[in-house]
């Protein structure tokens, strides 16, 4: 009996796994492959730059593989409620076994089909597990967005509706009209394919409320070709290389952090300059009539921006149509739109009347439930409190570190609350988070402390300094985003850069947290005080020494001088010996 990790993201068997990653078209990762691996596993043979979806997948598969962890997995499994049992100082995971496929859908459509044919159809047992220590890896972007409850005729429409992040290819989108719901990320990669083959749809309309700030992919070293062809060699050859490739992007990302997200005077001035140069580019690249839409009335990095190859260049497919205007309704083959339109703001409605778009298939692209996190987990701590209900008593989702919460002792949230970052690597941010985690688990695992719970000054302390600091950057700047709820609550971005989530989770503050040693544990820390009390004595009196002693700094280093060169000469020595030896 030692811990639980509840990854939401793996509910099914390592080939449903796969399919599932692979099956929303050609994905691809807009962050560089090497900096959208771990650290210490990094790969030299990408195929690409930016690789497609289905070798990030086999990327990670290879990565459990090598470290012989994949039979640690239990997938097609969910994990429904976790509950702290305060007597017995343990947590109790109340896990359910799914049937078949069932880990591939949602918890809203999983639900549906419980509505409809019974539990039977979803879950085939449940179990009780008791665990030491809970790690919860269920990530943000997990429940896709359901179709919007303002919309009516969902009912009627003959066609089909799915969202992006379950690709269904079952349907056929042969001289099909496509209708796409959403401009963020995703969408930016869907479109452009959606015209050509193996798809060639009939037409394409995508409707999006406001633009976003779209801006050239990071550029691959030596064009495209050159490095899918050079780099997996050069990469093998090169002893560091894709180390330091990998940290010459991390510290351009975080020059540019400081370049364009804080309300500061250096970073409103650049950027003023890279909105310039991003509008110049969409205006030589998208037709002039998408140019007014394209065109952001906030700053730059206030959503997040959209890395971009395909996307404004296909707005020029004569199949392919851009509006603002809002869906209002469905029809049994169509969808309708207007009057009016959403962006620009002083738009007339009567510039925009009513009209009906046909439609065979609508593919929603409208993100996630970001702002519930954990969502639908449950989780209960000490005194039977419920995680999500505190956050939001508290102002919303929230925790110390994004990592733990007061009263769950011996719990953990890798990528929690505030832990996203607009600029740089959410891989490299969840390292941080679950080497933070470990400082604290070694310690229950070792037997060295029984709980490990962070004190409630700590989390509320730490969130009123992000939700402040928040105030003061370019996500206040007038954009609707995903980062925000209805009520202004901003749990999803750090305000700082990595670098400075580095430095917290590498040096924990020990003192904001209650850990109840075990007498293994008061024995250790005993030691290590009375260790580090004996050095800076004996610092004291070495530097007391020398002082009386009239020994200047010419002194000493004339002294370090002459030790290293006799350490020197005891090496050259050693080793001429050791080399005679051999020879005999």
């Amino acid at each position: 009996m030692s811990s639980v990790s509840v990854s939401s993201g793996l509910r099914m068997n390592t080939e449903q796994l796969d399919d599932a990653l692979q099956t929303q078209l050609t994905i691809r990762s807009d962050v560089p492959a090497v900096f959208y691996s771990f650290s210490f596993a990094q790969n030299p043979a990408w195929s690409s730059f930016h690789p497609p979806g289905r070798e990030i997948v086999k990327y990670y598969h290879e990565v459990c593989q090598n470290y012989r962890i994949t039979d640690k997995f239990e997938c097609n499994t969910d994990v429904e409620e976790c509950k702290w049992l305060e007597d017995e100082q343990l947590w109790e995971v109340k896990i359910r076994r799914m049937t078949a496929g069932m880990g591939d859908l949602s918890s809203k459509d999983r639900a549906k089909v419980v509505e409809e044919k019974g539990e039977h159809a979803v879950y085939s047992e449940t179990e009780i597990v008791k665990a030491k220590v809970v790690i919860s890896c269920v990530g943000g972007l997990v429940e896709p967005r359901g179709w919007p409850d303002e919309i009516s005729g969902l009912d009627k429409f003959k066609g089909k509706v799915f969202h992006s992040a379950r690709w269904d290819e079952a349907v056929d989108l042969q001289d099909k009209n496509v209708v796409v719901v959403g401009t963020g990320c995703s969408s930016a990669q869907i479109v452009p394919r959606l015209p050509k083959a193996p798809y060639n749809a009939k037409s394409v309309t995508q409707l999006m409320r406001s633009p976003p700030w779209v801006v050239p992919a990071v550029s691959t070293p030596g064009g495209d070709e050159w490095w899918e062809e050079n780099s997996p060699k050069i990469m093998r050859a090169v002893p560091g290389l894709k180390e330091l490739l990998r940290f010459s992007i991390f510290l351009g990302a975080e020059v540019q952090f400081l370049q364009l997200f804080p309300n500061t005077p250096y970073a409103e001035k650049h950027r003023k300059l890279y909105e310039e140069k991003i509008l110049a580019w969409v205006e030589k690249t998208v037709p002039e009539k998408y140019l007014e839409i394209l065109t952001p009335d906030y700053g730059v990095g206030c959503k997040r921006r959209i890395f971009d190859k395909r996307w404004l260049k296909s707005l020029n497919d004569p199949k392919v149509e851009l509006t603002t205007m809002p869906l209002t309704r469905l029809t049994e083959d169509g969808v309708v739109l207007g009057p009016g339109a959403t962006y620009p703001k002083n738009a007339k409605e009567e510039d925009y009347p009513e009209r009906e778009v046909p439609a065979d298939v609508i593919i929603l692209a409208n993100g996630f439930d970001t702002t519930r996190w954990l969502h639908p987990l449950k989780i209960v701590g000490k005194g039977g409190k419920d995680l999500v209900e505190l956050m939001e008593e508290r102002g919303g989702a929230q925790a110390y570190q994004g990592t733990a919460m007061d009263g769950f002792p011996n719990m953990f949230l890798i990528f929690g609350p505030n832990t996203a970052t607009g600029h740089s690597s959410v891989v490299m941010a969840s390292e941080n988070m679950v080497n933070y985690s470990l400082k604290f688990i070694k310690l229950i695992l070792n037997g060295e402390a029984s709980t490990v719970d962070v004190k409630k000054e700590a989390e509320i302390a730490y969130t009123t300094e992000l939700q402040e600091a928040l105030k003061d950057t370019v996500w206040q700047s007038g954009c609707s985003s995903w980062y925000y709820t209805k009520d202004g609550w901003n749990s999803i971005v750090y305000p700082y850069t990595q670098v400075d989530f580095w430095r917290r989770c590498a040096f924990p503050k020990y003192y904001h947290w209650n850990i109840a040693y075990t007498s293994k544990g008061l024995s250790k820390t005993r030691r290590t005080r009375a260790l580090r009390m004996l050095g800076v004595t004996l610092a004291i009196i070495g530097v007391y020494r020398w002082r009386k002693s009239g020994l200047g700094l010419k002194d000493i280093r004339g002294m370090m001088r002459n030790v290293l060169q006799g350490v020197l000469a005891t090496a050259v020595q050693a080793w001429t010996v050791l080399k005679a030896q051999a020879h005999l």
